[in-house]
């Protein structure tokens, strides 16, 4: 339950920063594949989807899946959040730049699992970058 709370956390935060900005925020079902927020200007002449991905332990890669390799669009963007003790965090990158830079970790002897995951560095450049919505 706890991961819940952390993700539902995030897309919230997202919501309230792109809301003070004076777009219409939406938060979808959780079941919504792909699409935790839909989000368009007030003239409602451009329109998003947004993925939030949430971290409240381990801040420096997001977990993501292999579904992430292969979505992206110029209206598709990831919120990437990251709920520290003394701050929070954000990076705002294109789905594209997700998509081209996931890592691929194979199974092993810890992990019987393939994980997908998006390194910050690949984010840094994204830091706080909300002008990505026009």
């Amino acid at each position: 339950m706890k991961g819940q709370l952390t993700g539902m956390t995030g897309v919230y935060l997202v919501a309230a920063k792109l809301s003070r900005r004076g777009f219409i925020t939406s938060p979808t079902y959780r079941s919504a594949q792909g699409a935790d927020l839909l989000v368009t200007t007030a003239d409602c002449s451009s329109s998003y989807v947004v993925q939030v991905k949430t971290n409240a332990k381990t801040f420096n890669f997001w977990l993501m899946s292999s579904k992430n390799m292969s979505i992206h669009s110029k209206t598709f963007i990831y919120a990437l959040v990251n709920l520290r003790k003394d701050r929070t965090e954000f990076f705002i990158v294109p789905s594209r730049i997700v998509a081209e830079n996931l890592k691929v970790s194979e199974p092993s002897k810890s992990r019987k699992s393939t994980w997908y995951s998006f390194s910050i560095d690949y984010a840094k450049p994204y830091k706080d970058k909300w002008e990505i919505f026009k």
